[in-house]
């Protein structure tokens, strides 16, 4: 099981400690993969659900800064050398597909085939509005996305008509990416795990460390087929690392964990606990 670490791209240590920084101590330790975070706007009184906690409430505050997800992958290509790196996930309905595509090749080819897109459909309808996309249509809005990129990605894409997005024939669009980037699928819904077995290569998951549910990831390494379960976990260090046996054992192919700055050798301490279980 490959060991992936969560850089934050939002808050104080962006700038406090340096995002190119952060993420060259990632690789220096080991990890296998780095991941990036998502969000456009935050609502300061949201009324949409937070999917991934008991209580609903999301933690995130208007005054918390969201560097741009695609601009951060790009300086990560730029200071590390073997680290896969994804964004785990992006919310694609918010995104132009094609012009989302002609950045991830481009970071692809300048980062040698290292680019991994993780995807989401999107729980806050608050960021929705500012853009001026229908939270209804997300879903829709999310396959077509998905079928126009990997169509740019040929670089001789062929025409497509959607409901939302087309592409007119007769386009070049290079560079083509260095590799087939892969896109893994994000939520925790019964439609996110068939839509990532129908369109996409894996399932991005999460899950609490207190409350990992491990027939749940079996059935959704089942329902993948081969395809590839990444598996972000958050919760203290100790917890996590006691449940890298069954994870493994569950068809976990990436194991994706926050790391604590706070503490010094915290990455490398963390990274070789988890190798060790």
């Amino acid at each position: 099981m490959r060991i992936g670490a969560k850089l934050p791209n939002f808050g104080p240590l962006v700038r406090d400690r340096g995002l190119a920084a952060m993420a060259a101590e990632l690789e220096a330790a080991g990890y296998d993969s780095i991941w990036l975070s998502d969000h456009i706007v935050i609502p300061a009184d949201p009324r949409s659900r937070y999917p991934f906690s008991a209580s609903g409430k999301a933690s995130s505050r208007t005054d918390t800064p969201w560097y741009d997800a695609i601009v951060c992958l790009a300086q990560l290509a730029a200071v590390t050398r073997r680290a896969e790196l994804g964004i785990g996930v992006l919310v694609l309905p918010l995104r132009e597909p094609v012009t989302l595509a002609k950045q991830l090749a481009s970071i692809d080819v300048l980062s040698g085939g290292r680019v991994t897109l993780g995807v989401g459909a999107g729980w806050l309808a608050e960021e929705f509005e500012p853009v001026g996309v229908p939270f209804e249509t997300r879903g829709r809005r999310m396959d077509e996305a998905i079928e126009v990129m990997r169509r740019i990605w040929t670089g001789a894409p062929d025409a497509f008509e959607g409901r939302h997005f087309g592409l007119p024939a007769g386009l070049g669009s290079l560079p083509r990416p260095e590799h087939d980037i892969p896109i893994v699928v994000g939520g925790m819904s019964a439609a996110a795990l068939r839509r990532a077995a129908k369109a996409g290569d894996g399932w991005f998951a999460f899950q609490n460390a207190d409350a990992i549910d491990l027939d749940q990831l079996a059935k959704g390494a089942a329902t993948l087929g081969g395809g590839r379960l990444v598996l972000r976990v958050a919760g203290p260090a100790e917890r996590v690392a006691s449940l890298v046996p069954g994870l493994r054992d569950a068809g976990v192919h990436d194991l994706v964990v926050d790391v604590d700055w706070s503490v010094p050798e915290g990455p490398k301490a963390l990274h070789d606990t988890l190798r060790e279980g």
